[in-house]
């Protein structure tokens, strides 16, 4: 999981989309793991975040919490979901599975099985989304298709969702500072003038800059960085010359 990257719970629930409210029924619950505590503070890491992306994407898909306490159980014993969602195997499996982009619960568990809390951090990260209780699907195929390019080559399952952890998090923070500079700027400008036409084409440029902006500089930025470290590699350089 993602490490130093810590929330209040005021803090938790903004980066996940929820309410603080909804963040204590969950505690009630028993479906989110209690905080650590500082003095007399609760701090939240990463792996709480998740969970919350886990519990929304299940609520949604109109699981009720105790339905979902029993699975969040069962990822965190490592048990079989087939078992426990009544899912067969072999044929069963492959009945069950209409597409390549759907999957059953089991399938999936069996996929990630080598990764602690596997199912769980698929879903967090937004990889895969449940269907109902025992059927997932692809959410995201594009970053699904990054993380699987990455494993064809040999990396680890687990290495790969730290990563894209990681990334989501930085992802996030750019992000807010970015929609913070045009919250304080542009939008509040707008909000002071007499929001003629000149003033909203300004607030359209602005928010379009603010859309599409941070993500072309991001690509680009990490492009050349990815390219200038790999060009340090002497010995990369020599067994494929030119790439």
């Amino acid at each position: 999981m993602t490490a130093g990257t810590e929330y209040t719970i005021d803090e938790l629930a903004h980066a996940a989309g929820t309410t603080v409210r909804s963040l204590r029924v969950y505690h009630e619950r028993g479906v989110l793991p209690p905080p650590r505590v500082k003095g007399r503070t609760g701090f939240y890491g990463e792996e709480h975040l998740n969970r919350v992306r886990v519990i929304g994407r299940l609520l949604n898909r109109g699981i009720k919490l105790n339905g979902i306490k029993e699975l969040i159980n069962a990822w965190d014993r490592g048990d079989d979901l087939g078992d426990i969602l009544g899912v067969g195997t072999g044929e069963e499996l492959a009945a069950a599975t209409p597409s390549a982009d759907t999957l059953t619960a089991a399938e999936l568990a069996q996929r990630y099985r080598d990764v602690p809390q596997g199912l769980s951090r698929v879903v967090g990260l937004g990889l895969y989304e449940p269907v109902d209780a025992v059927t997932y699907s692809v959410a995201d195929r594009t970053l699904l298709d990054i993380a699987e390019q990455f494993a064809a080559a040999g990396m680890p399952d687990d290495a790969i969702l730290e990563e894209l952890e990681r990334l989501r998090a930085d992802c996030d923070r750019i992000a807010r500072r970015f929609v913070d500079l045009f919250e304080r700027t542009t939008w509040n400008d707008f909000r002071r003038s007499e929001r003629g036409p000149t003033d909203l084409a300004r607030l359209v440029t602005g928010l379009t800059a603010t859309r599409t902006g941070p993500e072309r500089a991001a690509r680009e930025l990490i492009g050349r960085s990815v390219a200038h470290y790999l060009d340090q590699d002497t010995e990369l350089a020599e067994v494929l010359p030119g790439t």
